[in-house]
């Protein structure tokens, strides 16, 4: 169960996914629907509609969480209950009490479940950090058991003195993005930044990087792919460097690979990241990664490897290090060649995913 939110037929990756998990075991999904109609479901998928206003639906969701994992427990009779996402562990655990179920839960954690409150949305989530930690905090205790993406996320769970039972990436669908042979890097200089434009993505640092860097390359461009409540620190961007700034809301897989193809290096300067997608699409491509040394990024990039580090919240460090992979063109390729090579360590197929978790179920008994 998540509160992730499905929209049926499911995309891609998800149907990959699903269908996988479903050869090896019998499925039952209660996550959120997308969009504003009733809440659509079948068989497998039992999605709950959103709750107006928006500023309420999360509230809503984890107060009634309890029940209705009751009521699952009680009609589908698991033998485990898979959550993705920390912010669940104890509403599902008083859902598993109040049904007297013996299911086993697995808390399935995907990054650092600090982050949605303190970097992420309006003052009001922010407000609830500390709440929101101590009744994470208590469900992550209580669990039966943790799975992790990786070293950055086993580590945050060992400090709350839990001990992962198992720690794999999960399954992306990266076919938009894996080529037969990459392209050279382009002839303009040019930068890619994608993710939503919140705090911890650290979109002020990269603006602040930007105004230092681009009077140093002046025929380099930054492109920015993402929406967000930090939208007007781009717009005043486009404003001071109209020829220098692009920013597209959103771009499909396809025109987000032509546009790691049409770009020297993906800048990446978050304050917190889990094990970031775009990381491995832009090595996909054979792109070098300019990131913070925050997070999950160094559990994938490697300090003149396959990208370049820097200390978080410095942006005169970031603008040097974006000038030096814009203008270092034989340095810059090696880099490039590293990242191509990175990619494959952390790719794995819905059947390998499918597997490692019916082996990790297997393992609570």
């Amino acid at each position: 169960m998540s509160r992730t939110r499905y929209r049926l037929p499911l995309d891609r990756t998800a149907k990959q996914k699903f269908d996988a998990l479903e050869r090896v075991s019998e499925v039952r999904v209660l996550a959120s629907a997308e969009g504003d109609e009733a809440a659509p479901g079948d068989d497998t998928f039992h999605l709950v509609a959103p709750v107006r206003p928006r500023l309420l639906d999360g509230l809503a969701f984890h107060l009634a969480l309890p029940f209705r994992v009751m009521r699952e427990l009680r009609d589908f009779r698991p033998d485990v209950v898979v959550i993705q996402g920390a912010h669940d562990a104890l509403g599902v655990m008083l859902g598993r009490k109040a049904a007297g179920s013996d299911a086993r839960v697995v808390a399935d954690l995907h990054g650092d479940w600090r982050a949605t409150t303190r970097l992420y949305g309006s003052p009001f989530r922010r407000a609830l950090a500390p709440l929101v930690d101590s009744v994470t905090r208590i469900g992550l205790r209580r669990v039966d058991g943790v799975r992790t993406l990786s070293e950055f996320t086993s580590t945050l769970v060992r400090e709350e003195g839990v001990e992962p039972v198992a720690e794999f990436p999960a399954f992306v669908d990266f076919s938009a993005f894996r080529a037969s042979r990459l392209c050279a890097l382009p002839a303009r200089p040019a930068l890619l930044f994608v993710g939503v434009l919140e705090l911890y993505k650290a979109v002020d640092v990269l603006c602040e990087a930007w105004r230092l860097a681009a009077p140093r390359v002046p025929d380099a461009e930054l492109r920015i792919v993402g929406r967000g409540s930090r939208l007007d620190l781009v717009q005043e961007l486009l404003a001071d460097l109209p020829r220098q700034t692009r920013w597209y809301p959103v771009l499909p897989p396809a025109e987000i690979a032509l546009e790691l193809d049409e770009s020297t290096a993906l800048v990446l300067p978050s304050r917190s990241e889990g094990l970031p997608r775009i990381v491995l699409e832009a090595f996909c491509r054979g792109r070098p990664v300019v990131g913070a040394s925050a997070g999950g990024i160094v559990d994938l990039v490697r300090d003149e490897e396959n990208g370049v580090l820097v200390d978080p919240e410095d942006a005169e460090a970031l603008a040097d290090a974006l000038v030096d992979v814009l203008m270092e063109r034989e340095r810059t390729e090696r880099l490039a060649a590293g990242a191509a090579a990175s990619a494959d360590a952390w790719l794995i197929t819905p059947e390998e995913f499918a597997e490692r978790m019916r082996s990790l179920v297997a393992s609570l008994d």
